[in-house]
């Protein structure tokens, strides 16, 4: 039985310690959590030391508690050994099946079974995760938002084999600790956010492939448009206030037309090589020779003072 929402998680061991791993650990560390991470990779240790250090004055301003102790984790090469006494387990190995169902099996064989095991997986069916194991309805999948340090989201999947407790448990931790846990009720590739995210991109795609308009002023639609006003509402509340006085019901009747034509209109797209050159020249052309590492750290910036403004009260 795993264990209940009320029970506390003093340790949580992070199988996987690449991006998300890293970003994971800094942010458990942050809410006073210890933390053994695990990685097969010997230079994860110096990753996980580089996040926490690079990261640490953010999750300060971000809600990090008083007497969080950002040493206060360590490197445990075997994954047997690092779910140990984890009173949770956040796994965020590579999105592959076999790899992810191997390290399932091993920490499954020695955990007790009230011990959850979350998979940080973005895509992948919890369902198959736990197939053949001994406690599969301890499986969920706690699939952040990059970088988990800083997007509150994590989309819970219990599907068709973790049990009710499981699912709550991982909820009420999640949410514990300062997350937004959103239920997934039936399993599907991708989850919700990342087939929203692919939806748009397809789309975005093809305006570039099709020359409507550059990467840069495909992605400035969002960015400038539309995105601003994501930060604050989803798709179906902001439509709501689209409609009017009549709210989403009139927005149905009047607009829902011309978007059902909008979306015939748009059907599937083959990413060529073409396509992918063409969009990789303008991305690079849009990053103006700003390195991935610059870009996310303004991303990261402007997310914090995003967030503060959010947290503003009335």
């Amino acid at each position: 039985m795993p264990r209940t929402v009320d029970s506390p998680v003093r340790r949580v061991a992070v199988i996987g310690a690449g991006t998300i791993g890293a970003s994971w650990a800094a942010y458990f560390l942050g809410r006073g959590i210890e933390v053994v991470a695990n990685d097969p990779v010997p230079a994860a240790r110096d990753l996980i030391a580089r996040t926490i250090e690079t990261v640490w004055p953010i999750l300060q301003q971000t809600g990090a508690k008083p007497d969080a102790d950002p040493a206060n984790w360590r490197f445990e090469p075997d994954p047997v050994k690092a779910v140990e006494g984890a009173d949770f387990v956040q796994e965020s190995g590579p999105e592959r099946y076999e790899v992810k169902q191997s390290l399932f099996k091993r920490m499954d064989a020695v955990l007790p079974p009230e011990v959850v095991i979350a998979s940080s997986s973005s895509g992948l069916l919890v369902s198959r995760l736990s197939d053949g194991l001994r406690h599969p309805g301890r499986c969920v999948i706690g699939h952040p938002f990059n970088p988990p340090h800083l997007i509150p989201l994590v989309e819970v999947v219990g599907g068709t084999t973790a049990s009710e407790e499981a699912v709550a448990a991982a909820m009420g931790f999640y949410r514990a600790i300062g997350k937004h846990p959103i239920l997934i009720r039936k399993e599907v590739p991708g989850h919700i956010a990342n087939r929203l995210q692919a939806a748009l991109w397809r789309e975005a795609t093809r305006l570039v492939a099709d020359g409507v308009a550059s990467v840069a002023d495909v992605d400035a639609a969002i960015s400038e448009g539309p995105g601003l006003r994501w930060a604050l509402m989803g798709p179906h509340a902001t439509f709501h206030l689209g409609g009017g006085e009549g709210g989403i019901r009139h927005f149905f009747e009047h607009i829902g037309p011309a978007i059902e034509a909008w979306w015939a209109d748009m059907g599937p797209l083959e990413i060529t090589r073409e396509v992918r050159d063409k969009v990789i020249a303008g991305v690079e052309e849009e990053s103006a020779g700003r390195s991935v590492t610059e870009l996310a750290r303004r991303r990261d910036a402007l997310l914090v003072r995003l967030l503060a403004a959010r947290n503003l009260k009335e």
